[in-house]
């Protein structure tokens, strides 16, 4: 029997809205895994103490400030210094198709899902990356 997939959803920086992020929790958890919502206005420190924490394989954040490339930089950075880089990172949000690319080669996010994305798509992308094997 394999474990069940964990995932973090955190909303870093100043951003208080949420409804996105809870909206994808729920998707997650409605497809069988275990969610930890981290809620808002928390620090790249708190999300990956907590993901660290929860022993979780992914950390999706929700970021509509315009500040991605900032606090995406921070967690990657954090989980290298922590030895955790094995958990995915993704994220949603506001992000300019311009600077996904930077974000996927330059700050370890394996996937953006922008406004418009399927639930569906993103509970794929989720399982797909976290497979881990009976």
């Amino acid at each position: 029997m394999s474990k069940k997939i964990r995932v973090l959803i955190g909303k870093p920086g100043l951003d208080g809205h949420d409804r996105g992020a809870k909206v994808v929790a729920q998707a997650l958890r409605d497809a069988g895994m275990e969610v930890i919502y981290t809620g808002v206005r928390q620090t790249p420190e708190n999300i990956v103490e907590a993901a660290i924490e929860e022993d979780v394989q992914a950390i999706g954040l929700s970021i509509l400030s315009g500040a991605h490339e900032h606090l995406f930089s921070q967690v990657n950075e954090l989980l290298k210094e922590k030895g955790a880089e094995d958990i995915v990172l993704f994220g949603g949000g506001t992000i300019p198709e311009e600077d996904k690319r930077k974000l996927k080669e330059e700050h370890g996010v394996k996937e953006i899902f922008t406004p418009g994305a399927s639930l569906k798509s993103i509970v794929k992308f989720v399982k797909e990356t976290t497979e881990q094997g009976d």
